[in-house]
């Protein structure tokens, strides 16, 4: 196995787009009307997220969308949020994204993405309304998207090495131990590529390290986040790969004998639909975990289409479907409720009641997100961890 890091052709769009700049989208408003398609919607969006039925034929949100519209959907997949950030800031081929709360912020305050009329999308109101006015899209009484899933990064390991005890702590990744199978677990977990796990080295540390007095891992000062840092050093020792492709670490667990990592339900599923000894847990600390909102590129090619993807988005059976496919859990509450893919209890396993209990991804700024004034910005996450992963 080999260690991966941030590609270094989108570092400097990272950083530019961590530090902010130029406010919101200078622009007149959302639009009144939607209109005829345009024939097309680009959509960039994490892995598993738009499906056609190629991967599995059972699983196909897209080709109902495109019959009915008349507009084909073409996606461009990324791998971590900072990747999203680049391709939505330097490109205006793009119509929307699937943003988590780490970019979604940083989108609206470089005015990439425009306000949406929530009057012109019909399912609006049946979005789950402690979502509808989440901070990580809603921003001074507008509305910068519709929210689509959201869940936790969760602890996925293989069975055949911890047989049939969970494990009960983020230890296992973060600090050199002996697995229940007898070897070391050197050489043999992974870590999340993004500076946003930054925090899940600072979530595991509020739990093993209570001097430090974390109480938000998102929201560090500077002794806190040197903590977090070293945390991550020590790590690098024990990583075989620095994952955000979601396929490589499906394969990774299946044939190059990983045994743990920060993972997503998705790759869980793919895994144990595939008979790969693969569970996963939510451990002791917590977890940090993601909401994602579907936003509109303020230059948005194809508009049209893009409002009626967002409304089509919101419907219970893709947001059911989309639940069981990865394992996260839907906006829109009714989609819990006779979804045959999902089941009676598929909100429920997939987490529905951890809402409160998930650190949901956010960016980190200077005014620790409003509440004071010494917290070590995103900027810095980025180049630092780039460090930590590149062995600096």
């Amino acid at each position: 196995m080999h260690k991966r890091g941030i590609s270094m052709a989108i570092v400097t769009a990272i950083v530019l787009a961590a530090c902010g700049g130029g406010g919101e989208a200078d622009q007149a408003g959302p639009i009144t009307k939607v209109g005829d398609g345009e024939g097309t919607v680009v959509i960039v969006a994490w892995a598993g997220y738009i499906e056609d039925g190629t991967t599995d034929p059972a699983y196909d949100w897209v080709t109902g969308f495109e019959e009915s519209t008349g507009c084909q959907v073409e996606v461009k997949t990324a791998g971590t949020s900072d990747e999203m950030v680049a391709l939505m800031t330097e490109s205006k081929d793009f119509d929307l994204v699937t943003a988590s709360g780490d970019a979604s912020l940083r989108l609206i305050a470089g005015g990439t993405v425009q306000e949406v009329n929530t009057d012109l999308i019909p399912s609006w109101n049946t979005v789950d309304s402690r979502l509808q006015e989440a901070p990580w899209h809603f921003v001074d009484g507008k509305h910068y998207g519709t929210p689509y899933q959201w869940g936790a990064n969760v602890l996925m390991y293989n069975t055949d090495v911890f047989g049939t005890d969970a494990p009960t702590s983020w230890n296992v990744v973060f600090e050199e131990t002996t697995l229940p199978d007898g070897a070391s677990n050197a050489g043999r977990v992974q870590a999340y590529d993004g500076p946003i796990y930054v925090a899940d080295a600072a979530l595991y540390l509020k739990t093993a390290r209570p001097d430090l007095g974390i109480t938000d891992p998102y929201q560090l000062n500077e002794e806190q986040y040197q903590a977090s840092l070293e945390l991550l050093r020590a790590q690098r020792k024990l990583v075989g790969r620095y994952w955000h492709d979601a396929f490589v670490q499906i394969e990774d667990f299946t044939n190059e004998g990983v045994a743990a990592s920060s993972s997503w339900p998705f790759q869980v599923n793919i895994l144990a639909f595939d008979g790969q000894p693969i569970a996963s847990t939510i451990p002791v600390e917590g977890a940090t975990g993601w909401a994602d909102t579907t936003m509109m590129h303020k230059d948005a090619p194809h508009p049209n289409c893009a409002y009626k993807w967002l409304d089509w988005s919101l419907n219970p059976a893709l947001q059911g479907d989309l639940a069981a496919w990865f394992g996260s859990v839907p906006s829109v509450p009714s989609a819990c409720d006779g979804n045959d893919l999902l089941g009676a209890d598929g909100c429920k396993t997939n987490g529905i009641e951890n809402f409160d209990q998930i650190s949901f991804w956010k960016t980190p700024t200077e005014d620790c997100n409003g509440t004071g004034t010494d917290c070590v910005p995103y900027r810095r996450w980025v180049t630092d961890y780039l460090a930590v992963i590149g062995g600096r």
